[in-house]
């Protein structure tokens, strides 16, 4: 099985891909692009693949920007596996340093085993601290209890139960890019966190 991607993921077996919804209707999915200097990339999933990022706004701007970024960081992984690309323009445009070597080697090691995703990934509790003008933190769990392999070629989706490993918390730094972009550089994640278990 596959897991939740990070450099820093504590588990040592992969688990389940990162990357989707509940169907809360309280909940957004990942939010729209803002403006900025930069040209955003495409992050448009399959059909049966969601996401949705419960309370992911605060009111005030610049947490809502970093917020913003640090969930399509998330659905640029989910987009690369869906892709079978570790090199999507998409990955590199929203994370950068150890987060994206960790995160392309993550993707890569998926596409090689021959699966993809599907199915739904809650995010949520999450937890932002801006340090600068460019440099802030965010943490927030993953619930991928209704998320689950698929095989690429078959197309067929291994239904494994839910466990405590379902749940993961991430824990990320990112930077203020100079196209006004805030990237994800540094990633980590653990699989079946007391913070994030039900």
């Amino acid at each position: 099985m596959l897991t939740g991607c990070g450099g820093g993921d504590s588990g040592t077996d992969r688990e389940r891909i990162a990357g989707a919804d509940s169907g809360d209707s309280s909940a957004s999915a990942a939010p729209s692009p803002t403006t900025s200097g930069a040209t955003r990339p495409d992050l448009t999933l399959p059909g049966d693949v969601q996401e949705t990022f419960e309370g992911w706004k605060t009111g005030d701007a610049t947490k809502d920007a970093v917020l913003a970024d640090a969930g399509r960081a998330q659905t640029a992984v989910t987009y690369s596996v869906t892709k079978g690309d570790p090199e999507t323009s998409a990955l590199a445009f929203y994370q950068a340093e150890t987060a994206l070597a960790g995160s392309q080697d993550w993707v890569k090691s998926i596409v090689d085993s021959g699966l993809t995703f599907s199915g739904v990934v809650r995010y949520y509790a999450a937890k932002i601290s801006v340090f600068d003008k460019k440099t802030a933190g965010v943490s927030y769990c993953a619930d991928e209890s209704k998320a689950y392999n698929k095989d690429r070629k078959t197309e067929k989706v291994d239904k494994e139960p839910a466990t405590a490993k379902s749940y993961v918390l991430y824990s990320t730094r990112l930077q203020l890019n100079d196209k006004g972009v805030w990237q994800t550089t540094k990633l980590e994640s653990e699989r079946g966190n007391k913070a994030c278990t039900p």
